[in-house]
């Protein structure tokens, strides 16, 4: 796999800065529902990012894999909680899910150094 995780949430951190200063309306709001679905209630936030992860690998959405990724390993995941929220995706999602997790892995082991 040739993707730059780094190299692509830079990119779309730009990007969103254009959505931030054109739909401030829009934007703000979405902040506020993600750190409200974020916060720490009857799961922490370490699990409600194993869940994003879950999603992001569902839905094929290779930036959402970095965003989420980069969250985990802030939050110290390890590689073998990592790869059992990437098996429980496997499950949920079949072959396609396995391409996708392959990515989460190449997010996590760029992202992790």
């Amino acid at each position: 796999m040739a993707t730059d995780y780094k190299a692509m949430m830079a990119d779309i951190g730009k990007q969103t800065a254009v959505l931030k200063k054109d739909i401030p309306d829009t934007m703000s709001n979405f902040y506020a529902m993600a750190g409200a679905a974020d916060k720490a209630g009857a799961l922490d936030p370490k699990t409600k990012e194993y869940v994003a992860l879950g999603i992001a690998i569902a839905i094929r959405c290779e930036p959402c894999i970095a965003f989420h990724t980069r969250s985990l390993v802030k939050m110290g995941v390890t590689r073998e909680e990592f790869e059992e929220v990437l098996g429980t995706a496997i499950y949920m999602g079949g072959g396609p899910a396995v391409m996708y997790a392959a990515h989460a892995m190449e997010a996590f082991e760029q992202l992790a150094i």
